[in-house]
């Protein structure tokens, strides 16, 4: 699963992995944790280019009555999700790319939790898989996403049985593609990334807080 994640990324390194991105300086964010604001992208039908951004993590189906519903929704099996009532029209209609840089997981130890940073070994960002969905049942409409999900790959494994769906670079345009409305033509992008491009850190429980922000977050565990 992917419960908490980064994004420390500066605007250079995120324009270097995303052509098209032109925003300003991002604060750098070490804990973004569910129902916060996401960096996104996704291409509308209508739309000459992709467009970035901010989407509510926990997917809220359109047909949902209460928003709520949406946090138990962070994260979908990709191996199901197209056939599941929440996420079945998006997996068709509506996929995009959640930028990070980093993940957390935590290893049971001891009676306690040893949380882990995972990353790119050469530490640039990446991109989530994910589906996102317009609810606009109340005064303030809320665009909101979640994070695909597949078996964890060698690294991962150790830590947990599951790991976010991280995409290759060059499965961004056919994940984002509004035309390609079939699930079986989009399952092969959906695997395990390879371990020997990610390392997995151990380090503070700082980050066991997710009120708790800043670079302590990532902090190697002293020996």
């Amino acid at each position: 699963m992917c419960g908490r994640f980064t994004l420390r990324a500066s605007a250079q390194a995120l324009k270097e992995q995303f052509p098209l991105f032109d925003q300003a300086e991002l604060a750098p964010r070490y804990n973004i944790a569910p129902t916060q604001l996401v960096l996104a992208v996704r291409q509308l039908a209508q739309a000459a280019r992709p467009e970035f951004v901010q989407l509510r993590w926990g997917l809220i189906p359109h047909w949902a009555d209460d928003p709520k519903v949406g946090y138990r929704m962070i994260n979908a099996r990709a191996e199901t999700a197209a056939s599941k009532p929440a996420f079945s029209t998006p997996f068709r209609q509506s996929r995009c790319l959640i930028l990070a840089d980093g993940f957390y997981e935590w290893k049971k130890k001891d009676g306690s939790k040893q949380p882990y940073y995972i990353r790119m070994k050469d530490g640039k960002p990446f991109a989530f898989a994910g589906l996102y969905s317009h609810w606009s049942k109340e005064e303030m409409p809320i665009d909101s996403c979640t994070i695909l999900t597949t078996d964890a790959n060698d690294l991962v494994r150790p830590l947990h049985d599951r790991m976010p769906v991280i995409l290759d670079p060059a499965a961004f345009t056919q994940w984002l593609d509004p035309g390609q409305r079939k699930p079986e033509a989009l399952l092969g992008l959906l695997r395990p990334f390879p371990s020997d491009a990610m390392t997995a850190i151990p380090i503070s429980t700082f980050v066991n807080n997710a009120r708790n922000e800043g670079p302590e977050c990532v902090a190697p565990l002293k020996a």
